[in-house]
């Protein structure tokens, strides 16, 4: 295969597998610059999974799927706010709970409602996403560099690639060029001269994770009805904890974050595509290794940025209002 060929299938493969990543880390984003330490996006994540598969077979239509996959995320976001703001419960134990809560009921609910063990059917038709050809692909083509990279690597997405990328603006513009961006990110470093202007800590984070639960719902969308063609157990792998990586990489700033989560889906595309690569024929390494890729890096990451990338400072400490 050409290496530029070659290049431009590893791209389009890395923009593809970085999809979810992306849209949970924008999720982590918005909670942890409230001061909400999100755990739990994995949950959401699945849950959203689940219940947009659901949606999207029983109606045949893949953007109800959406809606109920933002719908449900967005009720286990609720509970995690309700647990962590309303009754200023331990953030990290919340979030643990809604992990476990989820992965334990999507495949209860999957095995009674379709007996297959806690899959839902194939989706298939209009219950799935297809790929959408941008305007002039096809005639752009055959154009040397221009073409393949416009026609191949640019054109020929799902509908939720393109929307998780015009988020990553849209964040930045909501979190620094907002009033509420600037309320939500003076809540994430310093709550009580939030109040004292007047401004409802609670409120503001709340919005933050209703934020938080329907961007959820979209990456677990993504997985069910994009991705993949249904809902499988434990579908979601890991990707909410590599988003957290990713988040802390990016130092909780939106295009950083599509920069770290690009790097992830890179890795993953990586371990997918080439799983034993050769080394100028002394060395092969394991499809192990190279599936083990981005939870190593993940751990490289926490090691080595912890301490030097600085959280909101209110971070994971419930507001208790002065009297």
């Amino acid at each position: 295969m050409d290496s530029f060929v070659q290049l431009i299938l590893t791209l389009d493969m890395s923009i593809r597998l970085s999809v979810v990543l992306l849209l949970a880390c924008l999720a982590g984003l918005f909670s942890e610059r409230s001061g909400i330490v999100d755990i739990g996006l994995e949950g959401k994540m699945l849950v959203a999974a689940f219940f947009a598969a659901v949606g999207a077979y029983e109606t045949g239509n893949a953007w109800v799927g959406v809606m109920a996959g933002c719908a449900a995320a967005l009720v286990f976001s609720m509970i995690h706010g309700l647990a962590s703001i309303t009754y200023r419960g331990n953030q990290l134990i919340s979030g643990v709970a809604v992990n476990f809560l989820a992965s334990g009921m999507t495949v209860v609910l999957g095995n009674a409602w379709y007996k297959k063990g806690g899959q839902t059917p194939t989706l298939s038709g209009n219950a799935r996403f297809h790929d959408i050809t941008l305007p002039f692909a096809d005639a752009l083509s055959d154009v040397p560099l221009i073409g393949p990279i416009y026609s191949d690597l640019l054109s020929g997405h799902k509908p939720l690639v393109y929307l998780a990328f015009l988020i990553v603006p849209l964040s930045w513009w909501v979190l620094y060029r907002t009033r509420f961006g600037l309320r939500l990110r003076a809540v994430g470093e310093n709550p009580a001269s939030v109040d004292t202007a007047g401004i409802s800590v609670v409120k503001l984070r709340y919005q933050a994770l209703i934020i938080t639960g329907i961007l959820c719902g979209l990456a677990g969308a993504y997985l069910s009805t994009a991705q993949a063609a249904g809902f499988g157990k434990e579908m979601t792998a890991g990707r909410g904890y590599i988003a957290l990586a990713a988040l802390i990489f990016a130092k909780w700033r939106p295009w950083y974050a599509m920069g770290a989560c690009l790097l992830f889906g890179l890795l993953e595309a990586i371990s997918n595509l080439y799983p034993s690569i050769n080394i100028f024929g002394l060395v092969t390494i394991p499809v192990q290794f190279t599936q083990a890729l981005p939870y190593i890096l993940t751990v490289v990451i926490l090691a080595g940025f912890v301490g030097k990338a600085i959280p909101p400072r209110a971070g994971g400490e419930p507001y208790v209002k002065e009297q």
